[in-house]
């Protein structure tokens, strides 16, 4: 006779049971790992938990609010990383750091094929124009693709490659060491382009100075005395 999956759920008499604690959390572990997805800090639902700081550091065996309150006093998140450890091992982390490093993990492994973006500017975009259009440029190189930066003429204002020249020269200095020039500026009809590609070395240390200086910033915000 083939199991059934409703059998279990019914007790001898053949009335409805209810799921016992154990079965409750048997499921939800099932459906966090169906859905790569882990527990996130009131989900975790177990008596005890054991704890790993936010440093690495062993915090040991606690409830789930106890560690819920360390991560709070932190700015972080309490996040089950083991759940199939008896107790679940939890972990104090920046959860949405966390997934988005998961994600660039994935993306690596999966190969990241660069594509070819583009900024366009007038031969007289303002600093504020040219600020924000770099934004995008900066987001787009760290992202590990190429830029394509193109001036557009119109009219008499062919005349004026020189300008369009300077601008392209504020781009690469405003950009920094985040960007190489791949192709040196030239002319294409009445656009004048040049393609940069990211330095990758550069970003990495861009990122990880930014890392250090949330944690500094996160480290002062919680030692700061309270109503200072």
């Amino acid at each position: 006779m083939r199991w059934s999956p409703s059998w279990s759920a019914r007790s001898t008499n053949g009335a409805p049971r209810a799921p016992t604690e154990e079965e409750r959390r048997l499921t939800e572990i099932r459906r966090a790992v169906k859905k790569d997805t882990p527990r996130v800090n009131e989900r975790i639902r177990e008596p005890e938990v054991r704890v790993i700081g936010s440093g690495g550091e062993q915090l040991g065996v606690m409830t789930p609010e106890a560690a819920m309150q360390k991560a709070e006093e932190e700015g972080l998140d309490l996040v089950e990383v083991a759940p199939g450890s008896r107790p679940p091992v939890c972990r104090i982390m920046n959860y949405g750091r966390y997934k988005y490093e998961q994600k660039k993990k994935t993306g690596k492994s999966k190969g990241h094929a660069a594509t070819l973006k583009e900024v366009k500017l007038r031969p007289r975009t303002d600093d504020h124009d040219l600020d924000f259009k770099l934004r995008n440029a900066r987001r787009f190189l760290i992202d590990g693709d190429k830029v394509k930066v193109t001036v557009m003429f119109r009219g008499r204002e062919m005349v004026h490659r020189g300008i369009g020249e300077k601008q392209l020269q504020r781009v690469t200095q405003m950009l920094g060491t985040i960007a190489n020039v791949e192709n040196p500026p030239r002319m294409e009809g009445r656009f004048l382009s040049m393609i940069l590609v990211p330095n990758r070395e550069a970003i990495a240390e861009l990122q990880k100075a930014e890392r250090k200086a949330e944690a500094a910033a996160r480290a002062a915000e919680s030692s700061a005395p309270e109503g200072g």
